[in-house]
């Protein structure tokens, strides 16, 4: 089921059971984080979604933590699994109208599988627009966090970046964080290898003053996802959102800006970034449990503010692992675990680790069927997209479970020679990464735990791992309820 706006969402987190609405007076400043970060790392119920209806100088209710679980998350793709949406694109992958150029490009591939895909609808009249502000727009009326004691100042968490790239016209939708500068002016946190900022370079190389920015706060669940996902650059977040949603985004052209947005948006926000200009931005509290250092960024200025009635504030925060934006990736994990495997068939099963924040750690099974195969996975993965920030990669033979961490790691540890096993390479790094000496790059290294073979060096031989025999589990199986031991 696809929701209609955030509004819905609520409703149905609510029915569920999963939605805490406090009606406490809360602060904005640093005290609606900390209740955020205990509610997030708590489990089972107390885990819920939270909308704080007294914030402290606002009347509009800030709504926290809506994704923070594998249950709120498949409510919010309106599926009762997760998995039931990497299986749906396995089965678009096979039709037979696309060609096997195409199967690992969604750029044909969505628009090819017309039947499970809808493409962006264009409204004139939206909810997102019952209020207009043009003249003297303000920020002073949203209750913008300040989420951690050394930010460098309030931040708009959540927000749907939409830019065009001037060349070629296409719609980008980005997550990038805005620092509150003032009542009119924020930072664009437009990293280096992101395309909103290869956007802002495109108009810079074109002589362009400025580029116009619009950006949504509240969209509905799975639209806001599709602005976290990893797509190739020429796909539209907007047909993507579609797709998974099973059902048009409805968008509405901006007031002052030619950018279209989610038409039931809860907040808009119009503007433009003027090429060249920088502003300190940072420090911030970021997913890596560290604060990202202060570095110079753009500058979005606002033009024009459009609301709902009554708009509801959307947020999150990040910090120290488990948070929201865990099971956020945990699905982009999920979902393009099958176009994954079209580039890399050996591959049988990936996992980010939470605590790897997902561009420090990923474990690997593959079908191993000749020499050094591992290693060919680990600089295949280093040359596909956002997988280049990965600093650990751990292949494991495909009988290994790589969702049971424990596992992997005991295979870590009894199977690497540390000479043969152990692979370094220098490349990219993500531009938050602290640990190396040089910015946005430094050394990965690729841990081989297969079986090493005999042709790949191994001239002793390798033991059998130790596994009961089936007769005699049997034996146990029909007996456990007597024994007592349950």
């Amino acid at each position: 089921m696809a929701f209609y706006d955030l509004r819905e969402y609520i409703k149905a987190l609510e029915q569920h059971g999963w939605l805490k609405r406090i009606k406490t007076p809360v602060d904005c400043n640093l005290e609606i984080t900390e209740i955020t970060d205990r509610v997030s790392k708590m489990e089972g119920d107390k885990n819920v979604a939270l909308l704080f209806e007294n914030v402290i100088g606002y009347d509009m209710p800030v709504l926290m933590n809506a994704f923070g679980s594998k249950e709120r998350l498949a409510l919010a793709f309106g599926v009762d699994d997760i998995e039931e949406i990497p299986n749906e694109l396995r089965e678009i992958l096979k039709l037979p109208y696309i060609s096997l150029q195409h199967k690992m490009d969604l750029l044909h591939i969505i628009p090819t599988a017309k039947r499970a895909i809808n493409f962006p609808k264009y409204v004139k009249k939206a909810p997102c627009q019952e209020v207009v502000i043009t003249d003297n727009p303000s920020l002073d009326k949203f209750p913008i966090l300040k989420c951690w004691p050394q930010d460098g100042g309030p931040f708009i968490t959540l927000p749907l970046v939409f830019t065009r790239n001037p060349k070629t016209g296409k719609r980008n939708v980005g997550m990038y964080r805005l620092q509150k500068y003032d009542s009119q002016t924020t930072g664009m946190h437009w990293h280096l290898h992101k395309d909103g900022a290869s956007n802002y370079r495109a108009y810079k190389e074109m002589g362009v003053d400025k580029i116009e920015v619009a950006v949504a706060i509240g969209t509905d669940p799975v639209v806001t996802y599709s602005a976290t996902a990893p797509l190739p650059r020429d796909i539209d977040e907007m047909v993507f959102a579609g797709f998974l949603r099973k059902k048009s985004v409805e968008m509405v052209k901006c007031k002052t800006v030619d950018v279209e947005v989610p038409a039931t948006s809860e907040i808009v926000l119009e503007g433009y970034v003027n090429i060249g200009e920088t502003r300190r931005e940072g420090p911030f509290g970021d997913h890596t449990g560290y604060y990202s250092l202060a570095d110079d960024y753009p500058v979005f200025h606002i033009t024009c503010i459009t609301h709902r009635k009554n708009p509801i504030y959307a947020a999150t925060i990040v910090g120290k692992p488990p948070m929201e934006d865990c099971y956020l990736a945990k699905a982009t994990e999920r979902i393009f675990l099958p176009l994954l495997q079209q580039a890399i068939p050996e591959i049988r099963d990936i996992n980010f680790p939470l605590e790897g924040v997902f561009h420090d750690c990923v474990m690997v099974s593959i079908k191993k069927t000749y020499p050094q195969q591992a290693k060919k996975v680990m600089h295949a993965l280093w040359g596909m997209g956002q997988m280049m920030f990965t600093k650990l990669i751990i292949v494991v033979d495909e009988h290994v479970d790589v969702q049971n961490e424990k596992e992997v790691w005991w295979r870590v540890y009894n199977n690497i020679d540390a000479k043969q096993d152990l692979v370094m390479v220098d490349g990219p790094l993500d531009a938050l990464d602290h640990s190396s000496p040089m910015a946005k790059w430094g050394t990965k290294i690729g841990i081989d735990a297969t079986k090493t073979w005999v042709e790949e060096g191994h001239s002793r031989e390798w033991p059998d791992e130790i596994v009961m025999s089936d007769d005699i589990k049997k034996v146990v199986d029909k007996k456990w309820a007597e024994l007592g031991l349950e």
